[in-house]
């Protein structure tokens, strides 16, 4: 009974670490309340479940604060529960997990005007539909909403190349490690780069960002040259593999001519 019991356990478990983030995210008492409403109240639920916060498992309390198991308490200062920030606290609001980047943003033109109407975080990425942050997101679009694109343009410039390059560099330490390669350094800097380039641009002055842009490539370009020896070595890996495997076939062919010629002399 203790072995059957064992076995289901494990089971469950293991469907619980599959389950995907944004629906252990959706289990909380805000989402079940929220999302059954209609109107005001109920489309912060429908915009969130699109989001990035959902897709990783960011439900309405780990910003809103509250209780998220205890329908009473959910929005009880007691548990935490701050609500909506003002316009002017949004980067503090949402600079409780983006730290860096809301330092970059309080020190650039953006944070500094923030208190005539500048743009914040909302402004840009939106508050519940929430898109991973990309460049498609300085688009000519939004930003002339507020003035004109041509410095935003040029910023966006100096941001192409070098996030190609992080996006090729993510793919090769995905397949190096699928071989077997041991990268756990190279990611963690890769990680500490593209950290630092999300926050280069929230600054919005674009000789700084041409400048950081150029760094970031400069360390990027040392994981590109381990990345290049370890498939000189992959490379040199399957030439020998080829190698054996030919000496073997080789083998196997005189053992066979050897064998044929060993019978024939017994049969004379």
């Amino acid at each position: 009974m203790s072995r059957l019991v064992c076995s289901l356990f494990v089971v469950i478990l293991a469907a619980w670490w599959s389950m995907p983030a944004s629906l252990l995210a959706a289990d909380t008492v805000c989402i079940q309340c929220h999302g059954g409403l209609e109107g005001r109240l109920g489309e912060p639920v429908a915009q969130w479940q699109t989001s990035v916060h959902a897709e990783n498992g960011i439900s309405c309390h780990d910003c809103h604060g509250g209780d998220p198991a205890d329908s009473a308490m959910a929005m009880s200062p007691e548990r935490g529960f701050i609500g909506v920030p003002d316009y002017v606290d949004v980067p503090d609001f949402c600079g409780r997990c983006h730290v860096g980047v809301a330092e970059e943003y309080k020190a650039g033109a953006h944070g500094q005007a923030i208190e005539n109407g500048g743009a914040q975080c909302v402004v840009c990425h939106g508050n519940h539909a929430i898109e991973k942050a990309t460049l498609e997101l300085i688009n000519e679009e939004d930003c002339s909403q507020c003035h004109t694109y041509e410095r935003a343009a040029l910023i966006r410039m100096s941001l192409v190349e070098t996030d190609k390059v992080i996006t090729t560099v993510e793919h090769d330490l995905e397949r190096l490690y699928r071989l077997g390669f041991a990268v756990d350094d190279m990611q963690g800097e890769l990680f500490n780069q593209r950290n630092r380039f999300h926050r280069i641009f929230h600054g919005v002055d674009v000789e700084r960002v041409r400048r950081e842009t150029a760094d970031v490539e400069g360390e990027l370009g040392k994981i590109v040259k381990q990345v290049v020896s370890m498939d000189s070595t992959l490379s040199q890996r399957k030439l020998w593999g080829s190698v054996v495997i030919g000496l073997f076939v080789l083998a196997g062919v005189v053992f066979l001519l050897l064998r044929k010629a060993y019978e024939e002399e017994e049969k004379s």
